[in-house]
């Protein structure tokens, strides 16, 4: 008797930050592989450096992207600074990971609760899943803009930001300013702590915070 074989292919996955495909070979109802394809088409952006001047690449290659920019400048940063024989100061290295963590707050949030909630909990998206639990989503636009505001605190602005040089930055933010970010952080962390979720699958029952 010969197996029932069947292939399911996406070409193009409306749940990531990006491009993506995905293709499922089945045999007899069982899963023998499956192939996730994450794909984006060329920038160019190496061609758009050349013959530019060392520090250019920090603000040019923030533009790469509006969700990850911070990555590529700071990316960027670090590899000129490496290759100068540049050692930035501890503090800055931590003002500089503090920037990461706004990006890493807001594309996190941004995928948890407006990409994949609404599947977990059986929406076809966000909008839908906001007419019955509105408060979940506000939760997560909450978070969003916790991160949002530390970027712009210290990147100068929430995308692209412009406020990351080689070196350090271009201006620091006062320990008042510091200690209104931390007061944010502290708020996020009770609205993670928060976190509740319902299946609406047949059958599924599942409710309870999330926890690290």
């Amino acid at each position: 008797m010969n197996p029932e074989t069947r292939t399911l292919q996406v070409g193009a996955l409306t749940r990531v930050e990006g491009e993506g495909a995905l293709r499922v070979k089945l045999t007899d109802g069982a899963v023998d592989t499956a192939e996730l394809n994450i794909y984006e088409p060329p920038r160019f952006f190496e061609a758009f450096l050349r013959g530019r001047s060392y520090s250019e690449p920090p603000d040019i290659t923030a533009r790469i992207c509006g969700i990850c920019p911070v990555a590529y400048q700071v990316s960027a940063c670090n590899a000129i600074e490496n290759a100068c024989g540049v050692t930035v100061d501890p503090e800055l290295v931590a003002l500089r990971r503090l920037l990461y963590c706004g990006e890493w707050i807001h594309s996190h949030v941004l995928h948890i609760y407006l990409l994949h909630a609404p599947d977990f909990l059986g929406y076809p998206d966000a909008i839908s899943l906001a007419k019955d639990r509105r408060e979940f989503i506000e939760r997560g636009l909450a978070l969003k803009k916790a991160g949002n505001q530390l970027m712009q605190q210290l990147g100068g602005r929430a995308i692209h930001p412009i406020n990351v040089r080689l070196g350090g930055f271009y201006a620091v933010p006062t320990p008042e300013e510091l200690k209104r970010a931390i007061h944010r952080a502290r708020g996020c962390r009770i609205r993670i702590s928060r976190f509740h979720y319902r299946s609406r699958a047949a059958g599924a029952d599942r409710c309870g915070p999330l926890r690290d």
